[in-house]
């Protein structure tokens, strides 16, 4: 706060304070040549008098009470521009405070976690139950409340896993994230003519219905310009987070126009570290909870988004 508006303040409060103990005195006397409190003229049915009578001393000393009681807040806590106060007190202080208590308790809670395998975990239905207020409070905005994800955010309740879906794969990416990029390949091919080719040959691993002599005139295409991550199988590659392309899940679409997308302007997708955030141990209890919802189903592959 810059010193002028520091004044500002300071003068403000200061003429709220002057002027409510003038309101008080002002309005609590009385003067000479008053009315009596009963002198008011106003009388209904013969026997019902309205009076005017000042508030009693007591109760205006009590008004006085609560502006020194004002004041000492004032010079204890900073209320006066940028005078700090004598007490020290700052609200980052106290949410640092409030901030680190809420931690300590909640480390206390999850220690007991800290250290047990993902697998085992998965099996505690405690476990389990926290897991899954950990992912609604801070994975659901993502893959959704149900965890079955969106375009271009994974499906974590399937059995198709893209950087690896073992224990220590799942903990990994939910503690330090995971940055995915499929460069954009238009500059590798010569027209669209051939882009097509290798989207023909593309989709067709995954068993779709397309024009075979496209497809067939793209196989080499795709080996000259994908096979380095995807594989000479199209199997992928969990060490890149290239995905498998003979499985029927596509994380951006299947259809011909997706993929022609796909593979002419690249692909970039970020999962966010959650480690910092959350802490080892939390991070491995919803780790264990999102292992649990993929490995509980049958080990077969997922139907197409």
């Amino acid at each position: 706060m810059t010193g002028g508006w520091s004044w500002y303040v300071s003068a403000l409060v200061a003429l709220n304070i002057v002027g409510c103990v003038w309101l008080i005195w002002w309005t609590g006397r009385r003067r000479p040549g008053d009315p009596a409190p009963e002198q008011t003229s106003h009388y209904w049915d013969g026997d019902l008098t309205e009076y005017n009578k000042p508030m009693p001393r007591w109760w205006i000393n009590l008004f006085y009470l609560t502006i020194v009681f004002g004041l000492g807040y004032l010079l204890y806590y900073p209320g006066l521009g940028s005078w700090s106060g004598t007490g020290g007190w700052t609200s980052g202080r106290e949410h640092d405070a409030d901030r680190a208590e809420n931690q300590a308790r909640i480390d206390a809670a999850f220690a007991p976690y800290a250290d047990k395998p993902v697998e085992e975990l998965a099996k505690d239905p405690n476990v389990l139950r926290l897991g899954q207020a950990i992912f609604a409070n801070n994975c659901a905005a993502c893959h959704g409340a149900d965890a079955r994800g969106a375009r271009g955010f994974p499906n974590l309740t399937d059995t198709v896993w893209h950087w690896g879906g073992l224990p220590q794969d799942v903990l990994d990416s939910v503690t330090n994230g995971r940055q995915a990029m499929m460069p954009p390949l238009r500059a590798a091919f010569a027209n669209d003519a051939e882009i097509d080719e290798t989207v023909a040959y593309v989709r067709s691993l995954s068993g779709q219905a397309v024009d075979k002599e496209l497809a067939a005139r793209g196989e080499p295409r795709f080996a000259a310009t994908c096979a380095a991550c995807h594989g000479p199988d199209a199997k992928g590659n969990t060490l890149m987070g290239a995905p498998d392309l003979t499985d029927s899940y596509w994380l951006y679409g299947g259809d011909a126009a997706s993929v022609k997308q796909t593979i002419s302007e690249g692909r970039n997708g970020q999962m966010p570290a959650h480690g910092p955030l959350l802490g080892a141990a939390r991070a491995r209890v919803v780790a264990a909870w999102v292992y649990a919802k993929s490995h509980a189903q049958p080990q077969t592959q997922a139907a197409a988004q």
